[in-house]
């Protein structure tokens, strides 16, 4: 088997990468224009993707190559970014000129690269958003080149300690290859629990302050009188956590650990969220806590992608 070149889009902190290495795929080139991100990424990959506007970058300046994958920007789709759209009086989805119409030069790569397969990354509610009709939207463009799709809702609870719901889209442009494709049964040979991702004497500056305790309770008792179940949550350390989102580092609301003596809680520290999202111990924190935290909560859960590539080599090469 030759080994295969891959493409990483909008690459993060390097999820997409490590899956691709599980699955023997050498990435020839990265892009994403967050400084912070590149910096991560260089850091464990050994090259700095290109920072440039994706949609100020030719094709043909963007190496061939036998895979594409892209975790293009889930804001204009997600629940929460809808929301603080709707606040501002902005567009969502596709009608978001800024981010909504990014998987759009994806497409545009995928026709001038051909690519063998590609496979994308979102968040559930794009599977919902406007009746189901942008993700047909999005899929059209791929269709028209040729590709055939599959896609489907994947879990991460089946092999991390996080329940976190994303589509992911896989491309194929030979039929036959299309045809052989299986999603992978994804389990894990001893699914952890939270608590065996955590530190066991974690830094003090984890722990809320009692100010920041103090307003999440507020806003969590104002939420509830109103029927509303908005709030922080303390998360079961023997548990599934909710799902690690980039607004993380600003209060840890989302997932909050008992604090070793008791009291105020604390949320998880940069290295806990990176194994929540299946990166390894080996993996290098080279930038802020506060960049850290937004890295993994954008990023993809390793695990999944990997399975999910290699399922895709198997079926360019069964």
């Amino acid at each position: 088997m030759s080994r295969l070149r891959g493409l990483d889009l909008f690459c993060g902190c390097g999820g997409f990468a490590l899956a691709l290495r599980s699955a023997g795929v050498s990435v020839v080139w990265a892009n994403d224009t967050d400084a912070a991100a590149r910096k991560t990424y260089a850091a464990n990959f050994g090259h700095v993707p290109d920072a440039r506007d994706i949609r100020r970058i030719p094709a043909s300046q963007i190496p061939a190559a036998d895979l594409l994958t892209a975790g293009f920007p889930c804001p204009p789709y997600s629940l929460s970014g809808i929301a603080k759209r709707n606040s501002l009086g902005r567009a969502s989805g596709l009608a978001d000129s800024a981010q909504g119409r990014l998987v759009f030069e994806v497409a545009r790569i995928v026709c001038a690269r051909r690519p063998r397969a590609f496979l994308l990354e979102n968040v559930r509610n794009l599977a919902h958003h406007a009746q189901g009709r942008t993700l047909q939207a999005m899929l059209r463009p791929f269709q028209r080149l040729g590709y055939s799709i599959h896609w489907r809702v994947l879990d991460s609870a089946h092999v991390v300690p996080q329940h976190r719901e994303r589509v992911y889209i896989v491309g194929f442009r030979a039929k036959a290859a299309a045809a052989r494709f299986r999603w992978p049964i994804l389990r894990a040979s001893r699914l952890r629990t939270l608590a065996d991702l955590l530190d066991p004497d974690p830094p003090a500056k984890v722990r809320l302050g009692a100010r920041t305790w103090a307003c999440l309770q507020r806003h969590r008792a104002h939420h509830e009188a109103r029927g509303q179940g908005f709030g922080f949550t303390l998360a079961d350390p023997v548990g599934i956590a909710r799902t690690l989102s980039a607004r993380y580092h600003k209060d840890g609301a989302e997932i909050l650990v008992p604090w070793k003596t008791g009291g105020r809680p604390r949320r998880l520290t940069p290295r806990e969220c990176a194994r929540l999202q299946g990166f390894p111990d080996s993996f290098r924190i080279s930038v802020s806590d506060t960049q850290a935290y937004r890295q993994f909560g954008n990023a993809v859960t390793v695990p999944v992608a990997a399975a999910v590539v290699r399922a895709v080599v198997r079926a360019l090469y069964v």
